[in-house]
Parts: C-alpha cells; sequence; structure tokens
C-alpha cells in the first residue's frame, strides 16, 4: 500500500537539515516564519518540494520545523518553534480547531468569514475562506487558496481537517494566484471535497445580501477582508452622494445603499462584476434609480468628473495591489497618490474618503505620507478620522508585520 505523499515526508523529515549562517537566527529567535535563501549556509539531505525541515542555527542549536520550498526566494516557512512538537496530521488538526475557535468568538453577523489566515494562524500560505449560504437551496461552502510548498505538500490532511472541524462538506480550491508560480507551483482551481459550488452563491453581511462567484471571482470571490470598513460606510452614508471606485461587486456599493445613500456611482473595469453589483441591488430590495454602475477606467473617470464639475460626499478608494514586490513600490506611489489626489478634488468640503491599499510592500507609515503629499498636491485639507484595517478574522502577529497587507485611511475634508 502507498503511503499519502504527506507521511512520507513526515518520515524522512529527521534526514533533512537546513543549517543557517551565522548571525541570521536572529529572526527566528524572534518568532518570523520565513527564512529566506540568503540566510542559509546549507542543506543536509534532499528535501522535497514542502518536505519538513529542521532549522538550525549555525552552532547546531534547534530552531524550528519548517516547510521546505526549493524555488522561492522564501526558502522556507515556520510550522512550529517547538522542537517537541512533529509535523503530522494531528498537527494540521490542532491548527485548524484553534484558529475556528477564535473566530467562532470573535466573529458575528456575518456569512463571509475568513476561518483561516496563512501565517497568523501557524499555516503559512494558506486561506480559507467559508461562505454560509441564505435562501432556498442555501449552501455551505469552504473556498481555499493553498499558495506556498508546505501546505500544498498537505493539502488532504487540511482538507480533512476542515471538514472535520467545520461539518461543511464542499470544499472548492482556488490555487490560482501569481504566487504559486514563484513556489515552482502549478494554478489550480476545483473541487477537494463534496459537490462543485453554484455560479453564484447568496451569503450575507451586516443585514446586506450579496451574490459571490466563488469559481472565478477575484481571489475567494468576495473581498471578506473589508467587511468592518464596509459597515462604517453602511453607518455613515445616510444622505449622501457617494463614489465608490475599483468597486468589483459593488460590496462598498450595497453597504452605503443600505445605510440610506442618497446616491452611489460605483466604476470598475469588469463588467461582469458590475452585473453582479447590479443583481446584488435588485437582490436586497434597493431603488436602482439610486445605483449607477459605470463600467469604465477609474483613472480616467475621475479626471472626467472633474472636468464635469461633479463632487461627492463620500468617496471609496480599494484599488487593486499596485505594488506586487518592493521592486515596485516607487511605481505604487506615485499611483496611489494620483489616485487620492484626483479623489480629494472630487470631494465636498465635509466630505468623508475612505482610501486603501492592500500592497504588503506599502506599510501604513508610508501610505499615510502618500495620501498626505495627496491632499498637499490637491489643494485641500484633510483630518484622520482613522486608520482601517482588516478584520478580526485577519489577524496580524507581532513578529510577523507583512500578515499587515490591507491598510487604509479615513478622512474627512475640513
Amino acid at each position: 500500500m502507498r503511503r499519502p505523499f504527506a507521511s512520507v515526508l513526515s518520515l524522512v523529515a529527521r534526514m533533512n537539515t537546513l543549517i543557517l549562517k551565522p548571525g541570521k537566527e536572529k529572526s527566528l529567535l524572534r518568532r518570523h516564519p520565513w527564512i529566506y535563501t540568503t540566510a542559509v549556509a546549507k542543506i543536509e539531505g534532499k528535501p522535497a518540494s514542502g518536505a519538513t525541515v529542521v532549522v538550525r542555527a549555525a552552532d547546531g542549536r534547534f530552531l524550528a520545523r519548517a516547510a521546505f520550498s526549493p524555488v522561492s526566494a522564501i526558502r522556507a516557512r515556520v510550522w512550529t518553534f517547538d522542537e517537541q512538537e512533529p509535523v503530522d496530521h494531528a498537527f494540521f488538526k490542532r491548527r485548524v480547531t484553534t484558529a475556528l475557535e477564535y473566530r467562532r468568538q470573535m466573529i458575528h453577523n456575518t456569512g463571509a468569514t475568513r476561518l483561516l489566515f496563512g501565517e497568523a494562524d501557524g499555516l503559512p500560505g494558506l486561506i480559507v475562506d467559508r461562505y454560509q449560504g441564505e435562501g432556498a437551496g442555501a449552501t455551505d461552502q469552504l473556498v481555499c487558496q493553498f499558495m506556498a510548498a508546505g501546505v500544498e505538500a498537505w493539502k488532504d490532511a487540511i482538507v480533512g481537517a476542515l471538514v472535520g472541524a467545520t461539518g461543511c462538506p464542499n470544499v472548492f480550491e482556488r490555487s490560482d494566484a501569481a504566487v504559486r508560480e514563484r513556489e515552482g507551483l502549478p494554478s489550480l482551481t476545483g473541487v477537494l471535497a463534496g459537490e462543485a459550488p453554484p455560479e453564484t452563491l447568496v451569503t450575507h453581511e451586516s443585514g446586506v445580501k450579496y451574490y459571490v462567484d466563488v469559481r472565478r471571482g477575484h481571489k475567494t470571490g468576495f473581498y471578506v477582508d473589508q467587511r468592518d470598513n464596509r459597515l462604517l460606510v453602511q453607518q455613515q452614508a445616510a444622505g449622501r452622494d457617494v463614489l465608490n471606485c475599483f468597486c468589483y461587486t459593488g460590496g462598498f456599493s450595497l453597504a452605503a445603499l443600505a445605510g440610506g445613500a442618497a446616491s452611489v456611482m460605483s466604476i470598475d473595469s469588469s463588467g461582469d462584476a458590475l452585473a453582479i453589483g447590479a443583481r446584488n441591488v435588485e437582490l436586497n430590495g434597493f431603488d436602482p434609480a439610486r445605483a449607477e454602475w459605470r463600467d469604465a477606467d477609474v483613472f480616467k473617470t475621475l479626471r472626467a468628473l472633474r472636468e464635469e464639475g461633479r463632487s461627492f460626499d463620500m468617496i471609496v478608494l480599494d484599488p487593486p495591489k499596485f505594488a506586487p514586490s518592493a521592486h515596485h513600490v516607487d511605481r505604487a506611489a506615485r499611483a496611489y497618490k494620483d489616485i487620492n489626489m484626483a479623489g480629494l478634488k472630487l470631494l465636498r468640503p465635509g466630505g468623508q474618503l475612505l482610501t486603501y491599499s492592500c500592497s504588503g510592500a506599502i506599510d501604513a507609515d508610508l501610505f499615510q505620507k502618500i495620501i498626505a503629499g495627496a491632499a498637499s498636491d490637491a489643494g485641500v485639507e484633510a483630518r484622520i478620522l482613522r486608520r482601517l484595517s482588516a478584520g478580526l478574522d485577519h489577524p496580524m502577529l507581532t513578529s510577523f508585520p507583512e500578515g499587515e497587507y490591507l491598510k487604509g485611511l479615513w478622512l474627512q475634508r475640513t
């Protein structure tokens, strides 16, 4: 009988050792979970992609057990810093159970939850969202992204742990992010357990219903990380004229309509996403006359709106990732400044701007400096009401600041 691949990995783990260069153990002693290839002195054994390796300092001290990636610049991602903790099926059951218990305690009033958030839950490279359906024929769906060699190797064990802990039989894979290529992994989508998801399922959040396309939509189908920020818009939108840029399927737009916005203009370059947004208006029984959907380039449209003399009481700027890596920071900074300067010029005095960056390479301090520069160049004065981030189902480790990929600012034009 053939052993499962993950079992073979655990059996040979003791043969595979990654030894660091002198002084390169410092980040691991601070419990940072990434080991870059430049920190590695030598590798003993012949670990396969995803194999568990023992990580030791140059003097032989045990530091961690980690998942090996022979291709990635992140040569290994830490599973555990405990020398007595083996990486086996029980390990993944414990990690999944702990993560779910945290969400049960902290996350309420939503049918869309991030159950597993990679390094923050001790499972580097793994994203799992749960969509609890609503209405006749509703389905409960887990959507997974396996974005690193380690979780890819233990996929069967992880799926089994998820189904067992959640009671949800349906698991769909959306491992089609570009980061997989950097791990030497192919792009994969498809059913991992149970039945295939419907073309669009209906879930809910803060009293609003949403169609979600988990098969072909962005990421896992919906931006679960913006839940708290959508609620903020819902609470602030009453009577306002709202502009939602890079709206996708209208998450912020629907929140504004639910909050009593006088009008909402939504702009995106995806006609398919806009069509789902319009269906969401109908699904919730909102007046379609209050919602305008524009299939257009946001940068060009903002300039055109300015030339038309248009203005708004609330503007949401939630663009795609402008800086996929540190190499793109300068170019991304210019794009963020340009889009925010244009937005601020369209904002009425007393109006609110909610602006975001999902680029991990742009930290919160740099983002705030970019926005300050945009306000200065736009010739407006703005106060920061609050820094914004992802919801509580996206926890951030003190030892892993890279986990804070989503950052935002809630501004008011004075």
